[in-house]
């Protein structure tokens, strides 16, 4: 069997960035071209569920774990990418809040005229927070959620929203926004994006080789050039 000159794949938006260096140096490595498009991840893994045709699949750990439930993805083909973390940004030149403590990042949301998040797990999470802190009511009116496939940041920058919420992965590369800090550790929120197989490829050995150097030593620089640390 000939080897294939092009690998197809899906992820969200978290992980675009990264997987495009590393998919271009695994390419001059091996030849084999990755062809990876980003969109929202929920309509990801509808895609993939749907049964598009993609070699490999790239999302959040959980999303991973239910296309290989539903068998849309191979088992035993998962593979950990990277942890990313929650950083909070302002639109550039905007007064940057102080988020060195649970108690800081509390009062900056209270005071904030409109709150950025995204439809992702890390958006999830953050509604979660803002029950267990009681504000999930006071804050209601002044959430702004970006639809799916669209940067936070992107609201920040445009002066919609006042505070933006998203993976530190995905505020890195947008213009006009300075991201303040990362989540203190008490309340940063974590998410791991892993990737696998889709059940629609025929690529086995090309796609291994591709995790391979996805998850090797090699690939741990640019990962945390892009916010995130190796998984």
């Amino acid at each position: 069997m000939n080897s294939p000159t092009t690998l197809t794949g899906i992820s969200s938006m978290a992980t675009r960035q990264v997987l495009a260096e590393l998919t271009a140096a695994h390419a001059q490595r091996s030849g084999v071209r990755v062809a990876i498009e980003s969109v929202g991840g929920v309509d990801a893994a509808k895609r993939v569920a749907a049964g598009e045709a993609f070699d490999v699949v790239c999302l959040a750990s959980d999303a991973i774990d239910k296309l290989l439930a539903s068998r849309h993805a191979v088992a035993g083909t998962k593979v950990d990418l990277v942890h990313s973390g929650v950083a909070v940004a302002v639109r550039a030149g905007a007064p940057v809040p102080v988020l060195d403590s649970e108690d800081a990042v509390r009062r900056a949301v209270l005071a904030a005229k409109t709150l950025g998040y995204s439809t992702g797990p890390s958006g999830v999470q953050l509604a979660r927070l803002f029950e267990r802190w009681g504000i999930a009511g006071q804050v209601a009116a002044k959430l702004v959620q970006a639809k799916p496939g669209i940067p936070v940041g992107s609201l920040v920058a445009s002066g919609e929203v006042e505070l933006g919420f998203q993976q530190l992965s995905e505020l890195l590369h947008v213009e006009g926004i300075t991201v303040a800090g990362p989540l203190p550790e008490a309340i940063q929120i974590v998410t791991t994006f892993s990737a696998a197989r889709c059940t629609t490829s025929a690529q086995a050995d090309a796609v291994r080789a591709l995790f391979d150097f996805l998850t090797s030593a090699d690939a741990a620089d640019a990962k945390r050039r892009h916010g995130m640390t190796p998984a």
